[in-house]
């Protein structure tokens, strides 16, 4: 009999029936729950967090409620819905606070969808209301996806250097930014910035992909193997670590895919897949199922334009020879004068 645990449950129930009495304390355990979410890439934190939203009563909610429930959408992938939420606390409240990160919500979320036109306004809007690292990081990516990566690293160092010197929240936002942008430079600095944000933030699991993911097209197996190792519960650090594993003979290899083959199709039959790109990359690297990867792939690629998203379509095309879908993805780039060392697959 196989006792292999493939998820660890929390040990006391994040959500207590009975309901917060307070929107303050609605917003405080949605947070926390929010933060538990990005912190362990459990989704089912998310789903407790739904579930306060679901249960508390109708009313209209306030800024910081709408922001957070914003964020929870986003997380979720549903992202016309954030959308809607943020804009109407940008339209209605005179908090700075909450207009702050509304804008910063939504310029993230703009960005990650490959709006960049949308995304450059809320970066602008942003200075104007926070001006610091924080609104130049999200304006130095925008500009780095659409043409000028080089220009936007320079200015970036620069102002990082001439800024404050303690590892302060714009900091290391400045770092993870510079880190992406260095990587689609193809510059081999990336991996500084990145293990800057993780040596203050090892809980920031978004970095820690990144980080492992470049590694990983390095062929770097044993620090890929490093870097996710205790982290087989996370979907996208799973993936990638199977893939290492496969690439280097991993003598662990076969109980890894098992595990992930197993978590995968449990998620589908709960139609709960919320990560469509690592299952995709689950299918292209680990199954050798390019078609049904392209499928999953493509339908990530509608929502999600981030470059992890852009390269997984531009592999899952090539090996099955699908060539509209090439096409089509070279015809997007071109048009925002996107390139990135990262996706050679661009390349005619």
């Amino acid at each position: 009999m196989d006792d292999t645990v493939l998820a660890t449950l929390p040990d006391t129930p994040p959500v207590p029936e009975q309901l917060p009495t307070t929107s303050t304390d609605l917003a405080d355990r949605v947070q926390n729950l929010i933060g538990k979410a990005r912190s362990t890439g459990d989704p089912r934190y998310l789903g407790y967090a739904e579930r306060l939203f679901q249960r508390w009563p109708e009313s209209p909610l306030n800024d910081r409620l709408l922001v957070l429930r914003a964020t929870l959408s986003q997380s979720l992938h549903r992202f016309e819905q954030a959308r809607e939420d943020l804009t109407v606390v940008l339209e209605r409240s005179r908090n700075r606070q909450h207009r702050i990160q509304a804008r910063l919500t939504l310029a993230n979320l703009e960005t990650v969808r490959g709006r960049y036109a949308e995304a450059d306004h809320q970066c602008r809007q942003l200075a104007l209301e926070y001006p610091g690292l924080i609104a130049e990081s999200c304006s130095a990516q925008v500009a780095a996806r659409t043409g000028d990566p080089e220009a936007a690293y320079r200015a970036l160092v620069t102002l990082l250097a001439n800024g404050e010197t303690e590892r302060s929240t714009a900091r290391l936002w400045a770092e993870g930014t510079l880190g992406d942008i260095a990587a689609q430079l193809g510059r081999d600095v990336a991996e500084n910035h990145w293990r800057n944000v993780l040596s203050a933030s090892p809980s920031d699991l978004y970095t820690r992909v990144l980080l492992a993911d470049w590694h990983l097209q390095k062929r770097h197996y044993q620090e890929v193997l490093a870097i996710t190792e205790g982290h087989e519960q996370v979907d996208s650090l799973a993936v990638i670590r199977v893939i290492a594993m496969l690439r280097s003979n991993h003598p662990e290899q076969d109980v890894l895919t098992r595990q992930l083959r197993e978590r995968f199709n449990e998620a589908r039959w709960r139609g709960a897949l919320l990560h469509q790109r690592d299952y995709a990359r689950f299918l292209l690297d680990v199954e050798s199922r390019p078609e049904q990867a392209l499928e999953h792939a493509r339908n990530n690629w509608q929502s999600q334009r981030e470059p992890l998203d852009t390269r997984l379509l531009l592999r899952a095309a090539q090996a099955a020879g699908n060539r509209d879908t090439l096409a089509l993805l070279r015809q997007w780039l071109e048009q925002h004068g996107q390139t990135d060392a990262r996706y050679p697959e661009a390349a005619s």
